[in-house]
C-alpha cells in the first residue's frame, strides 16, 4: 500500500508542520508575536478548509487524507487551547481558560475514540459530522483567532470576544458530543 501524495495531503501535511512553527512564533520575545501566531493558525485553518474543498473538487480523496485531516485538526487546535492556556492573554482567570481547553481537548479525544469504535463494529455512519460539530469548529477556530491575537483591534477587546466564541464553542462541544453519544447509544448497549 502507498500512501497518496495530492495537493490535498500535502496541504492536510502542511497543516501539522505548522504547529512548532506556530509554537516558536507565540513564544518569540519580539512585539509582533502574537500576530505571527495568529497569522500562522489563521493558514493552518484556511488549509483545514482548502484540503477539503480541493480533495472533493479534484477527486482526490484517499484513505490517508480521511485519516491525516481530522488528525492534523485536533493537533493545531490541542496546541492552540494550550498555548493560550499558558500565557492566558486575557484579562480572565486562567480557571476558566484552562476549564474550556479541557472540556474541548476531552471532547475530542472522546468522540476520536467513540468514532473508532463505532468503525469496529460497522457502525461508522451513526457518528458523522453533524452541522452542529460544524458549527462549533467555525466558534473554536474564531475563538482561538481572537485569542492569539490577544490586542485590541480598533478599540474592541479582542480577548474578550475570543472568550465569549470560546465558551461559546463550549457550549456547542458539549451539545455534539451529546449528540454523537445518543446517536451511537444503541450500538454501545447492544451485547
Amino acid at each position: 500500500m502507498t500512501m497518496q501524495y495530492n495537493l490535498p495531503n500535502l496541504l492536510t501535511s502542511l497543516r501539522i508542520l505548522l504547529v512548532p512553527v506556530l509554537v516558536i512564533f507565540f513564544y518569540l520575545p519580539v512585539t509582533w508575536s502574537n500576530e505571527a501566531a495568529t497569522f500562522i493558525f489563521m493558514v493552518a485553518g484556511a488549509t483545514d478548509w482548502l484540503d477539503g474543498y480541493l480533495a472533493r473538487r479534484l477527486n482526490q480523496t484517499s484513505a490517508f487524507g480521511a485519516f491525516l485531516d481530522p488528525v492534523a485538526d485536533k493537533i493545531i487546535v490541542a496546541v492552540a487551547l494550550i498555548l493560550i492556556v499558558d500565557e492566558n492573554p486575557t484579562q480572565f482567570d486562567g480557571f476558566y481558560m484552562s476549564i474550556a481547553a479541557a472540556i474541548i481537548i476531552g471532547r475530542e479525544v472522546t468522540i476520536s475514540a467513540l468514532r473508532e469504535w463505532m468503525a469496529e463494529v460497522g457502525s461508522r455512519n451513526n457518528v458523522a459530522v453533524s452541522i452542529i460539530g460544524k458549527v462549533k469548529t467555525t466558534a473554536q477556530m474564531m475563538a482561538l483567532v481572537f485569542l492569539l491575537y490577544g490586542e485590541p483591534l480598533f478599540g474592541i477587546s479582542t480577548a474578550f470576544i475570543g472568550f465569549v466564541l470560546l465558551y461559546l464553542s463550549v457550549f456547542l462541544t458539549l451539545w455534539s458530543m451529546i449528540d454523537y453519544i445518543s446517536s451511537a447509544l444503541p450500538a454501545l448497549q447492544d451485547k
